[in-house]
């Protein structure tokens, strides 16, 4: 999934020409890591015994085996990292190859997610969390992120990659810009290891971080593309922490959840979450939060109800907000 993904994005952005491969690096998030692997070889040692376990066995299932593959594919020699952090995983590895190129260490990183966890055990572990939805009979209707009757995510896979490249060096290549990376935060809840803190405290830090890091007020930001997982507890502590921050702004703005469309990516949620942002700002289109039926009064903003909505935006902010209280945001302003 990785590798797919990674093709797409080098390929439009012509990583293939004009760039020193010693100064790209790569950024590839994962939670589960090879979750497959681990089952399928698992049971193979039982029913087989320890000869037939494969040796390659432990390079399918290392967390960091995606940016690895994604390095070794194009030969870019520059940092291979991977950032494990649960939901807030490509988040990380996002904002995280965006300070490596601030430092100077590199021109280029490609940076994203990639997530394949739909297997029983994973499955199971969730539904006995009470974190997903019991909503089978209508499993197209079962996100719906900050409605009433919200009873839990869809959990999804795939990946999603971008390429970050310092400004000037891109502008040398003649390379297209989709926008710009303008802020990161993280910060951590240190409360639960599946619960949001009270209030959203640790959500509200990370914003607010990251609106430190972009050097820009609350008020410049006119779109959230929220970490909305379609759970109770987490979709009211993001809200709060929303209102927390941008306080009588919050009610202008447009704040959607795409887990409604897309499921829950786990690690690979906030890569594909940041693209969205950058693409509602190219195109002038936020998407909805769809299966927005019965408000829930706790839950008062502008959720940007089932139709997507034509709106010039400069600035957007994308949320990822994880087990363990791990959180992350990113800003992105329009090229």
């Amino acid at each position: 999934l990785a590798v797919a993904a990674a093709t797409e994005a080098v390929a439009e952005a012509k990583l293939d020409q004009g760039v020193d491969r010693d100064r790209v690096g790569v950024s590839i998030a994962t939670a589960g890591g090879g979750l497959q692997s681990v089952v399928e070889t698992a049971n193979q040692l039982q029913e087989r015994g320890p000869s037939r376990v494969s040796p390659f066995f432990v390079t399918m299932y290392i967390a960091n085996a995606a940016s690895g593959l994604v390095s070794l594919r194009w030969g870019f020699r520059g940092p291979s990292l991977t950032h494990v952090s649960a939901c807030a995983s490509s988040s990380h590895s996002v904002g995280e190859a965006a300070e490596a190129i601030k430092r100077g260490q590199v021109d280029v990183m490609v940076a994203g997610g990639a997530e394949a966890v739909i297997v029983p055990i994973a499955i199971a572990a969730f539904s006995n969390m009470r974190a997903l939805s019991r909503r089978n009979d209508e499993p197209e209707r079962a996100s719906r992120p900050f409605d009433l009757d919200r009873d839990g995510f869809v959990l999804s896979e795939g990946a999603a990659v971008l390429v970050l490249e310092e400004a000037e060096h891109a502008a040398r290549r003649g390379a297209k810009s989709y926008g710009e990376l303008i802020g990161y935060g993280a910060s951590d809840d240190a409360y639960h290891m599946a619960d949001p803190a009270p209030g959203g405290v640790g959500g509200a830090l990370s914003m607010r971080a990251a609106l430190a890091s972009a050097g820009i007020a609350p008020d410049e930001v006119g779109y959230i593309n929220a970490h909305g997982t379609s759970t109770p507890a987490n979709d009211r502590a993001e809200t709060q922490a929303i209102k927390d921050v941008f306080g009588d702004h919050a009610r202008k703005l447009m704040v959607s959840s795409t887990k409604s469309m897309t499921g829950h990516l786990f690690g690979a949620a906030g890569a594909l979450e940041a693209i969205i942002c950058v693409l509602a700002l190219r195109d002038g289109c936020i998407p909805p939060t769809i299966n927005y039926d019965t408000p829930d009064p706790e839950l008062d903003l502008d959720f940007v109800p089932n139709v997507a909505r034509s709106a010039k935006v400069r600035v957007a902010l994308s949320n990822s907000m994880g087990l363990g209280g791990t959180n992350g945001s990113l800003i992105f302003r329009a090229p």
